[in-house]
């Protein structure tokens, strides 16, 4: 058997070495456009910066290498032209010598990946603005920025790599700015938790021009201009186009594949395309996503390489089957951590999905051991059913474990309740007897058995101030003294008892506390005492980063600049 693989990155590498793997006498030829194969494409932004200082890391395999051990041809600067499927050759040019030639395959495997997406605005391609997807991507910024010193940068987009480039721009003491049009980065994340990434990246001087339409790039002053709408252009001495990416499909839909989402490659779970012998993955196909059962384009490398791995078991006479992707994802913003799996809120909405939400503030471990610092999790389930559906995560150390529990328990079908049931590790300096995943699970009870009724950041503005109903602050008269809400009134939660009589009786109560838990009491107090009582989710530290987030926002919207509080 001859097995082609076009493409020579995640999926493409992972295929070639588990057909290997499976079949010793496979001749097996991978042709990759670019100068490296299976490369790290999440590291490039890190190389940069000079986190990573030997380019020879980027690159997990060399073709050398790769054959040494595989016995897999691995053909670099070599790009496949054309399919031909009825006979079952592949036309490639040879990049460095211009040379064209027909190959054969009795298989081919099609990872193509996805290019950076590239609007088709005036002044793209100028010399001053750059994409970031390749390691030839990686060394012409970085030679850009040895060459130039440029001391200033605009980027244009606020996806996985706009935030790991404008982190490692920055660390090289470079002015940060990024624009895009949505009014939050990071779109797998709902605009409440968002808030927390803007603040990291705000309190890190990059600053954030949300909300704004570009129009064009012209080179002006030695530097760049990025044209808004109805706004005075960003000046820069350099930029960067990150706005997401398009699946590379130009040779599968010349050769007359069945096509998706934004051109994407159509696969069934055992990852074939519409003609025979022919499959695809990775970034350029459509999935199913995993929760919602719809059709997605997700990419990132895990799915990548078990795509990869499942085609190789198919074309190899087995019968391997993808469950569909979930989006689990984390990225580092300066000293934080954020976190996504499953679907967030605004996407169960848009998928007709009922759903609830709860929102905590746990430690990362014990209270009572040194060094312990807050994350916000945000837990997504159904209402009906009370499946999981998603969470996000905000916070230090820690939240990749729970991400990872989360995801598992996505994975399985838990229903949130089941959360609190999970028999989790506990050591004081990585977590409490009482996980935040299991507090999550906790919670969801509480609400789902109508021990706990709540309210959340977008409905406060709504709440009346007639004295038809009670606001109670229940934190310390000193928290209460350094920001509250307007027309909540301030009693402490070890106070209420004795206070009661300054909380009328037969209003609801609407209760508030720094993190969600002296609220939480209070209100079983009131009930106890036959109130109605709503506790708020989150807590006030969520209250006030969520609301001066959009204020910011908003502001910037206005006025053309995100003014960096620090």
């Amino acid at each position: 058997m001859k097995v082609v693989i076009v493409g020579g990155v995640a999926g493409g590498a992972t295929a070639a070495a588990r057909i290997r793997r499976l079949d010793e006498q496979a001749e097996i030829v991978i042709f990759e456009r670019s100068g490296y194969m299976s490369y790290a494409n999440c590291g490039l932004p890190y190389y940069i910066g000079g986190v990573i200082d030997d380019p020879a890391e980027l690159t997990l395999q060399t073709p050398e290498g790769f054959f040494a051990r595989f016995r897999v041809q691995v053909k670099v600067r070599h790009e496949v032209t054309a399919i031909r499927p009825a006979e079952k050759t592949v036309l490639v040019k040879n990049l460095e010598t211009g040379e064209e030639f027909a190959e054969s395959y009795d298989k081919l495997l099609l990872s193509p990946g996805a290019k950076p997406t590239r609007p088709n605005l005036p002044g793209v391609g100028l010399d001053r603005l750059f994409t970031l997807r390749t390691v030839e991507d990686t060394f012409r910024i970085k030679a850009y920025i040895q060459e130039h010193h440029p001391k200033s940068v605009i980027l244009a987009g606020g996806g996985f790599i706009g935030l790991e480039l404008a982190e490692n721009l920055r660390k090289l003491g470079m002015a940060v700015t990024i624009v895009q049009r949505p009014k939050q980065l990071m779109n797998p994340f709902d605009p409440d938790m968002a808030a927390f990434i803007h603040g990291e990246m705000r309190r890190n001087g990059v600053t954030l021009a949300l909300g704004h339409t570009v129009e064009g790039f012209v080179e002006k002053d030695g530097g760049l201009d990025v044209l808004l709408q109805g706004e005075p252009p960003l000046h820069a001495d350099m930029g960067v186009l990150a706005i997401g990416v398009t699946p590379d499909t130009q040779l599968a839909k010349d050769a007359g594949l069945a096509l998706g989402i934004k051109g994407s490659i159509l696969v069934n779970d055992r990852m074939e395309t519409s003609l025979p012998d022919i499959y695809a993955v990775g970034d350029a196909v459509q999935v199913k996503h995993y929760v919602t059962g719809s059709d997605a384009l997700i990419s990132l490398a895990g799915p990548a390489n078990k795509q990869g791995r499942i085609a190789a078991d198919n074309l190899c006479g087995g019968n391997s089957r993808y469950l569909g992707s979930q989006g689990s994802a984390i990225v580092q913003v300066f000293d934080l951590t954020a976190a996504t799996t499953g679907i967030n809120e605004g996407t169960a909405k848009k998928a007709g999905i009922p759903v609830d939400k709860v929102v905590l503030s746990p430690m990362n471990h014990a209270g009572y051991y040194p060094g312990g610092r807050v994350m916000t999790m945000k837990v997504i389930f159904a209402r009906d059913t009370h499946r999981l559906l998603g969470a996000q995560i905000v916070g230090y150390q820690g939240v990749d474990k729970r991400i990872d529990v989360l995801a598992t328990a996505i994975h399985a079908g838990l229903t949130v309740t089941q959360l609190k049931d999970l028999d989790l590790a506990y050591a004081p300096p990585y977590s409490s007897a009482k996980d935040p995943v299991n507090m999550a699970g906790f919670l969801a009870e509480n609400v789902i058995n109508g021990l706990v009724r709540q309210f959340h950041v977008e409905d406060v503005a709504a709440l009346p101030r007639d004295g038809s109903v009670t606001l109670l602050d229940v934190r310390t008269p000193g928290e209460y003294s350094r920001g509250h809400i307007p027309g909540f009134v301030n009693i402490p939660v070890d106070e209420l008892r004795q206070r009661l009589d300054e909380v009328p009786p037969g209003k609801p109560v609407y209760v508030i506390c720094q993190s969600g838990v002296r609220s939480y009491i209070a209100a079983r107090i009131l009930a106890g005492q036959g109130y109605l009582c709503y506790n708020f989710s989150g807590g006030y530290r969520f209250y006030a980063g969520v609301t001066e987030d959009r204020r910011l926002v908003e502001a910037a919207t206005g006025c053309g600049m995100d003014k960096n509080p620090a």
